[in-house]
């Protein structure tokens, strides 16, 4: 009895390296094939990738610029607001000039002018300095012009209606007189 089992059967040597040979070919295809799928995902994987951080990026900028709307706005609706209160502080000011028979009176219009001048004050609000300094059109609206030696050329004589500025933007021109050089 010997060790042989007649299942098992021995592959002699010539036989043996032909089916190597035929074998070799369809090995190499198959690694060929893998490599061309590893290069396809791994190009698919960069792109998704570039693709996921321009989306972030993008997200990014999104949320900054409905940030900056956002805050535009309230800044936009506050300066709204104070648009409509000048024309009652300037009231104020006309009520201030203006003689009074009963100083209670004038005292109790100086306190509420002062109040309402410094709640603005705090919300943004900055008044304008004009009188003698250089007419800017972009600042200043010249109501009248008036001829003269005594003045620099240009230069605001006087204010008609005082000019603001609101958290560093014109909110309203001054209404000024400028001096010009007689002809």
């Amino acid at each position: 009895m010997g060790n042989e089992n007649p299942e098992v059967r021995t592959i002699p040597e010539d036989e043996r390296s032909a089916a190597g040979a035929a074998a070799c070919p369809d090995l190499a295809a198959q690694v060929a094939a893998l490599s061309a799928e590893r290069d396809r995902l791994a190009a698919e994987k960069a792109e998704l990738n570039d693709r996921l951080m321009r989306r972030a990026a993008d997200f990014d900028n999104f949320r900054k610029r409905a940030e900056r709307d956002r805050s535009d706005f309230v800044q936009f609706a506050g300066m709204e607001f104070v648009r409509e209160l000048l024309p009652i502080l300037d009231d104020f000011e006309r009520a201030l000039k203006s003689e009074s028979a009963d100083p209670g009176y004038a005292k109790g219009v100086e306190l509420i002018y002062n109040r309402l001048y410094d709640v603005l004050k705090k919300m943004g609000l900055e008044p304008m300095d004009t009188v003698g300094k250089t007419f800017d059109p972009n600042l200043h609206q010249a109501v009248e012009r008036v001829e003269t030696d005594q003045a620099e050329d240009q230069s605001i004589l006087g204010e008609f209606q005082r000019g603001y500025n609101f958290k560093g933007k014109l909110l309203r021109p001054a209404m000024v007189r400028v001096a010009v050089r007689p002809s």
